[in-house]
């Protein structure tokens, strides 16, 4: 580690053993720096405390469990877990752990997501080593979205609970006061004047009767801090409004607070292009509060996120920099000199940190113990790191703690019927049974991966039916033949030197599988031989691949036509032969030696006018528009439009036509029906922006293929976002995110009507939003269907007899 001086000096005032508080940046779970909604944290970490002898860290943003708050103590020489909190009554996606707040003799702790995101507070009483619940706090007047408890401070018989969703994000707090029969009553709303997206309360903090309340949403992002004093009268007043010389939009001041003594450290990670600063402000001798300097990052850099974390304790300054290094992360420890100025400064980084892992995120300190989450870590799973001071004064690692892995037990042995109250053991069905369930453990994934795409292979010599099964890190091969007894044969590790993804897609040719990964750096194309599964006698085992494609990095899709021997990747992107985006034209004929074929891609398509191509069907085109019959032609879902293209040239593909529809959120895939009149499509967003109540497929007439017609649009029985679609036959196989797999009978093609489905998410609500049902495969011979859940794992079932459809 580096000791510098910062480039601004900074006096930190001496402060006692302060009351320990966490103060979330926002209402809602966060996200894994740099990646989509697909990859929301677990939030392990999102909120940490150092009591005089344990370290507490909430988990509020659990799928299959409750929000937590795991204690850890020292015990025998090592850190362990003694004790997990949980609100009674707790339910999957309460948001238990948003924010902490803890003296000696008392725990408060934020439910953000509970009761639809109104959220709650809840408070504990310490008995020997012991937390009691005492008593839940809400507000009357709370309403969804408000999430109250997205952040909390305590100081001694005052609590203040953060509701910064409310009023469409404009924000409140709430003040509440225990009395001395050790009752909690409500005692004041504190918002601001002004209206718009401020997220008053996104961080808060307490002393000596006085509220800082932070608004980093203020002024289009610049950020503020609202100062509120209490009367002898119990009455909050306002006293002052805080805001650091030269702020502009989205610096987010007021992001992040911490007291040190009668200094009130203000975070603005946004600062400075998003190298991010922390500002001090104390109170002059007629109680005007003043800036008094700040502190950044002695090698920052932009969108580093300096000040995402403040801790203070003693002499020393803890702040996070969770976006530094690639999202890697840092933690700066300032340290006070005799004269009361900066004398140095280190920054820590934990052992082995990786792309996304956000060292720093949050963090708390207390005495000689402090600790640092990693809410990337484990691919969003999130880990603490907990630090000790040593008699010489250093700090050292002293242990990294992880919570257990969210899982449903895998259901094996036997089918599982589609009971009269519609459900198989779990999950939510309709004319769908259930003949196995792998969960994510039970394919080869560690904490925190999830599944995404699935594919299929027959093998023409055994017969024998598997499925390919795409996962974060890797992908899991598995014999399904006996489905009811699914055998998880081995696993094809991503490329080594890429990171995980959360876009993984497989497709099979000639019996080899080609896979490609998103956002994977140098991943390419793995080309693997699926005949070796035959030869695997004491499963599982780890695979090499038989071939790798260099030609392209990264790549959102694979789409492979087997009846002319070419693969097309597509949203290539991170370096390679991108194309715009579009097709990267590969010729497998001979699978082990790949050959780059070409490009194309549609300027007129993409949301950057490059044709970003985001899935395809290519075909030999047997339809009714004779101009083009016994072309190979490509179907392309690109974002804002369906794009057709005619490759049978290679070197000279053309564009023959485009299309745009109502409503447009993000126009994801599609797949032909089976005479190529026909081209059914999803579109991925449109329910998220509220442009359609419910989940809706775009049904377009391609009988010319110069003029594609959007002929109708069917809409799904829930709001569930769509993802993958496949058609065999009269039938169409959706995934449906949260609503898991719905089969369509499309036999009047435009005027579908849903048959049956299998909801492979057993909690939570159907509705707009990810996770849940990616893919499925619907071509196997045997009539079985297999679906991936992200976090859920592999579904292998089989409809029942098609009922007769009501017209």
């Amino acid at each position: 580690m580096r000791s510098l001086l910062p480039a601004v000096a900074l006096l930190l005032l001496a402060s006692g053993p302060a009351t320990a508080q966490t103060y979330a940046g926002a209402p809602h779970a966060p996200r894994l720096p740099g990646a989509p909604e697909e990859a929301a944290l677990a939030g392990f970490g999102a909120a940490l405390v150092v009591t005089a002898d344990a370290v507490l860290a909430g988990e509020p943003y659990n799928r299959m469990r409750s929000g937590l708050v795991y204690v850890y103590r020292r015990q025998g020489g090592v850190w362990a877990e003694t004790a997990k909190l949980a609100a009674e009554g707790a339910e999957p996606g309460d948001g238990f752990g948003s924010a902490i707040a803890a003296d000696d003799e008392t725990l408060l702790v934020g439910a953000a997501g509970e009761a639809g995101g109104r959220g709650a507070a809840y408070v504990f009483r310490r008995e020997g080593n012991a937390w009691r619940q005492v008593a839940r706090l809400a507000a009357d007047d709370a309403a969804e979205g408000d999430a109250l408890g997205a952040a909390v401070a305590l100081q001694g018989d005052i609590a203040l609970i953060a509701a910064p969703g409310a009023a469409g994000r404009a924000g409140a707090v709430h003040v509440f006061r225990r009395s001395a029969n050790g009752r909690w009553t409500h005692e004041a709303r504190l918002s601001s004047d002004e209206s718009g997206e401020r997220l008053f309360g996104a961080a808060v903090a307490l002393s000596e009767g006085r509220a800082f309340i932070g608004a980093p949403g203020h002024a289009q992002g610049a950020g503020a801090v609202e100062v509120y004093e209490r009367g002898a009268d119990g009455a909050w007043t306002r006293a002052a409004v805080l805001a650091a010389a030269g702020l502009v939009r989205d610096d987010r001041f007021g992001s992040t607070l911490a007291l040190a003594g009668d200094v009130l450290l203000v975070g603005a990670p946004g600062a400075a292009a998003g190298r991010g600063a922390v500002y001090a402000f104390a109170p002059d001798e007629a109680g005007e509060w003043r800036e008094q300097g700040r502190l950044v990052a002695f090698d920052g850099a932009r969108r580093d996120g300096f000040g995402a974390g403040i801790a203070a304790a003693g002499d020393e300054l803890w702040i996070g920099a969770p976006r530094a290094g690639g999202f890697r992360g840092a933690v700066y420890r300032f340290e006070r000199g005799p004269d009361g100025e900066v004398a140095g400064v280190r920054r820590l980084a934990a052992q082995a940190l990786d792309r996304g892992d956000a060292f720093g995120a949050s963090v708390a300190v207390r005495g000689n113990v402090a600790a640092v989450a990693m809410l990337g870590d484990d691919y969003g799973s999130g880990t603490v790191v907990i630090y000790e001071r040593a008699a010489d004064g250093a700090w050292r690692e002293a242990a990294v703690m992880k919570s257990p892995a969210e899982r449903l037990a895998s259901i094996l042995g036997s089918e599982t019927r589609c009971g009269d109250d519609g459900k198989a053991a779990l999950f939510d069905c309709e004319n769908v049974d259930l003949l196995a369930f792998l969960s994510v453990q039970d394919l080869g994934g560690g904490r925190g991966v999830r599944l995404n795409d699935v594919w299929g292979w027959t093998d023409p010599e055994t017969g024998k039916e598997y499925a390919l099964v795409g996962r974060v890190d890797g992908t899991s091969f598995v014999d399904i033949s006996d489905p009811t007894h699914p055998v998880f044969i081995g696993d094809l590790p991503k490329t080594a030197a890429s990171p995980g993804s959360t876009w993984r897609d497989i497709k099979v040719y000639k019996d080899h599988a080609f896979i490609v990964a998103d956002g994977a750096g140098p991943h390419g194309m793995q080309v693997f031989d699926l005949r070796r599964l035959r030869d695997v006698r004491q499963p599982p085992v780890t695979f090499e691949p038989d071939a790798h494609y260099t030609r392209i990095n990264s790549a959102h899709n694979i789409v492979i036509n087997e009846e002319t021997g070419f693969a097309y990747t597509v949203g290539n992107s991170s370096g390679g032969e991108v194309c715009g985006g579009g097709l990267h034209m590969i010729d497998i004929r001979d699978p082990k030696n790949p050959t780059f074929a070409g490009c194309f891609s549609d300027p007129q398509t993409g949301r950057a006018s490059t044709g970003y191509t985001h899935d395809a069907q290519c075909v030999v085109y047997r339809g009714p528009d004779e101009d083009y019959r016994g072309r190979e032609i490509c179907f392309g879902a690109n974002e804002t439009a369906l794009s057709i293209a005619d490759v049978t040239d290679k070197k000279n593909p053309k564009a023959i036509s485009r299309a745009t529809y109502p409503n447009v959120g993000y126009t994801h895939q599609g797949w032909l029906t089976p005479d190529h009149r026909y081209f059914y499509m999803d579109d991925e967003l449109d329910e998220i922006q509220g442009s359609v109540q419910r989940t809706r497929t775009l049904i377009w007439d391609v009988q010319d293929l110069d003029d594609p017609q959007l002929a109708a649009e069917f809409f799904g029985t829930t709001a569930a976002s769509d993802h993958n679609l496949y058609i065999r036959g009269d039938t169409m196989y959706q995934s449906h995110y949260q609503a898991g797999l719905r089969i369509v009978d499309i036999s009047n093609r435009l005027e579908p009507v849903e048959v049956g489905y299998f909801d492979t998410v057993p909690y939570g609500t159907n509705t707009p939003g990810f996770g849940g049902s990616w893919s499925n495969y619907p071509f196997f011979g045997s009539g079985v269907i297999i679906v991936t859940s992200g976090n859920e794992g592999l579904f292998i079932v089989k409809p029942r007899e098609k009922p007769p459809v009501s017209q």
